[in-house]
């Protein structure tokens, strides 16, 4: 054993620093005299690990026993997080004490389990002591601004403590912070720092060409996509051109640059082509898996396509087993997307009366399906159908309300459909059903640990203007509590000096931590706000129009009679007298006269008791000095003639 052991450290202090080939040859050397000297085997995992053979290193570390496994806890849980098994690197990095290499194993192994919390948090403790290695700062800098971004894709930013960007002097840094900005919807501010990342990468020094290219490419590809939600569709689509996919190395990357590319393009000629093309990418390995957030929009994405070449039948099959596994009702942002488009295949994506009258018995068949009522709501808010609407909502929260889990409470209350039920009530003025919803949300919220504060702000707000004094109460005990937990926060400081103004005189300390007043309306003339009188919104107006009703004394007004357009002509003259033969049709009038030859003989022809020239009645008597009235030919004139042609042969 000690001669293998001694052999080794003889090879290794000839060995350089960097030479990992050299160390495990003297490393398999060595155990050919000594196969399970414990030693050896931790100095060839380590030489392995070097070498990236993850693979190897951690048979090595599995085959050496007990012993080894104890001595070489970290280089365990790190060829463990290496060969994509998470869970088993954390548990055994998580139980290694007072060791900065497990702390960095533990951050990165709950970062790729989408724990980001604690991974976040980890790496704000290391980020308090003094770095062990060179570089190590920048890596806890470059790693701690990737979790803080992935806490606000994931809808946790309330985690994050530092929101406003700093001048970045990493380009990994600077796009860190850009993803961050993009995800809390900053996106002119996330396209600068896309810039800077671009400019700091090229401008490194310690990148060659060939990495620059590598590291340049997914900087691209979020471009493209913050240039397409801009509306800066042909900066968008130039950019797409250039990026050469094949040569994107992660599989993952390279399908997110697919589909941004695609969704780049104003519109799709041909959506069948389209979905051609993405059913043909490669499968993406389990080490270079996506996140839950970029899983969830690829999806969505495919079912979109599904819709736009008809599949319909297919996409209710795959959105009803999602549903299935994954009952409503939900907040998941992914799952109620879902219900919008298992509807949208149900309607065979037509809107109108067509697409309602296939949506509505879904509602009544989910009726705690969230995305399916607000869909419908989203609908009639289209149509201006404002109290069809708050009535749709308010048939879900009934539901909600009624349902046995305390979950579905949770549902129940959450922010966003607080929210949208507030802003319907205020469309219709409906301002007690206002202070009754942020009451109730108030109340539920307050018993929780980790109540959304923006909620509770908005119900202390809302509360203050009530005049019932349990409102009133309400909202200074949530001023309190919240001015409690954050004294830096200016709107809870607010909050809590305009609750207690009325009841403790010990409030005036605390306002002078604000704005001064004097500073808040500078520039403001209130003398023409006087002179404008009080605003009012066209829905509070209409709403107390509607209320107006007639007293019982009050006679009902006349109706005005309809004065109809005068239809005289435009020569109109009322000094000369009208045709007495105005009535008559044209040809029976005295100044009638037929135009052409033909029409005066037919006229002549059809005078009936006219005297001709000489005076003979129309009666055909004939006198001495008289004419003959013109005759037609008589009755048996035709027939002679018809009877001679008969008698030719």
């Amino acid at each position: 054993m000690a001669t293998g052991t001694q052999s080794l450290n003889t090879l290794l202090q000839r060995a350089t620093i960097d030479d990992h080939e050299e160390i495990l040859k003297a490393c398999n050397v060595s155990l050919k005299q000594s196969k399970k000297e414990p030693k050896i085997l931790h100095t060839k995992a380590v030489a392995l690990l070097k070498l990236d053979r993850y693979e190897d290193a951690f048979r090595v570390l599995e085959e050496g026993g007990e012993v080894l496994k104890s001595g070489a806890s970290l280089e365990r849980s790190y060829a463990l997080y290496k060969n994509g098994q998470l869970s088993k690197a954390k548990d055994i990095a998580k139980d290694i004490a007072d060791d900065r290499g497990a702390r960095h194993v533990e951050a990165q192994a709950s970062y790729r389990l989408e724990d980001f919390e604690t991974s976040a948090l980890l790496y704000r403790d290391l980020a308090k002591t003094h770095a062990a290695i060179d570089n190590e700062e920048n890596d806890i800098k470059i790693n701690g601004g990737a979790a803080d971004a992935q806490l606000e894709w994931s809808r946790q930013g309330h985690l994050v403590q530092r929101k406003k960007p700093t001048r970045e002097d990493l380009f990994e840094t600077a796009y860190n912070a850009a993803c961050a900005s993009i995800a809390r919807g900053d996106l002119d501010q996330g396209e600068l720092l896309l810039r800077r990342s671009r400019d700091l990468c090229n401008a490194s020094g310690d990148l060659s060409d060939e990495e620059k290219v590598a590291e340049l490419l997914p900087i691209q590809v979020q471009q493209v996509y913050v240039l397409k939600r801009l509306g800066r569709l042909a900066d968008a689509q130039d950019l797409a051109s250039q990026i050469t996919q094949k040569d994107i190395p992660d599989a993952s990357t390279q399908h997110v640059a697919q589909n941004n590319s695609i969704a780049a393009k104003a519109s799709i000629a041909n959506p069948y082509m389209v979905h051609h093309l993405l059913q043909n990418t490669s499968s993406i390995p389990e080490k270079d898996r996506f996140f839950t957030f970029q899983l969830d929009r690829i999806k969505e994405n495919d079912l979109i396509l599904d819709l736009l070449v008809s599949k319909y039948d297919g996409v209710i099959k795959s959105t009803d087993r999602t549903l299935t596994i994954n009952p409503p009702p939900s907040i998941s942002s992914h799952l109620n997307n879902i219900s919008v488009l298992n509807a949208a295949a149900h309607a065979q994506n037509r809107l109108g009366n067509f697409g309602t009258k296939h949506i509505l018995p879904l509602l009544e068949k989910r009726p705690l399906d969230v995305g399916l009522a607000m869909l419908v709501v989203q609908l009639y808010i289209l149509t201006n159908n404002h109290v069809s609407a708050a009535t749709a909502l308010e048939s879900l929260l009934r539901h909600l309300e009624s349902s046995d889990p305390t979950d579905h409470q949770d549902v129940r209350f959450a922010p966003g459909l607080v929210a949208t039920v507030v802003s319907l009530y205020g469309l219709q003025g409906r301002k007690s059903q206002i202070t009754t919803e942020l009451a109730k949300a108030a109340s539920y919220w307050r018993h929780k640990s980790k109540p959304p504060k923006s909620l509770l702000q908005a119900s202390g707000l809302g509360l203050l203007e009530s005049h019932n004094t349990e409102d009133q109460a309400t909202a200074r005990d949530i001023f309190a509590t919240l001015h409690q937990q954050d004294r830096n926060s200016k709107v809870a400081t607010a909050g809590y000096v305009a609750a207690h103004a009325l009841t403790s005189s010990s409030v005036a300390n605390e306002a002078e931590d604000l704005t001064p007043t004097s500073r808040l309306i500078a520039g403001i003339d209130v003398s023409a706000l006087e002179e404008a009188g009080v605003p009012q919104t066209r829905s509070i107006a209409d709403a107390q129009a509607a209320s107006r009703k007639r007293t019982l004394d009050e006679k009902p007004k006349p109706a005005k009679k309809r004065v109809r357009k005068s239809r005289l002509p435009k020569d109109y003259d009322p000094k000369k007298a009208p045709d007495p033969e105005r009535w008559l049709p044209l040809k029976e009038r005295s100044s009638y006269r037929p135009k052409g030859k033909k029409g005066r003989q037919k006229a002549a022809g059809l005078t009936q008791g006219g005297v001709e020239k000489g005076g003979e009645s129309a009666a055909g008597t004939s006198g001495k000095g008289s004419e003959g009235v013109i005759k037609g030919p008589g009755p048996g004139t035709a027939n002679k003639a018809k009877n001679k042609k008969k008698t030719k042969k």
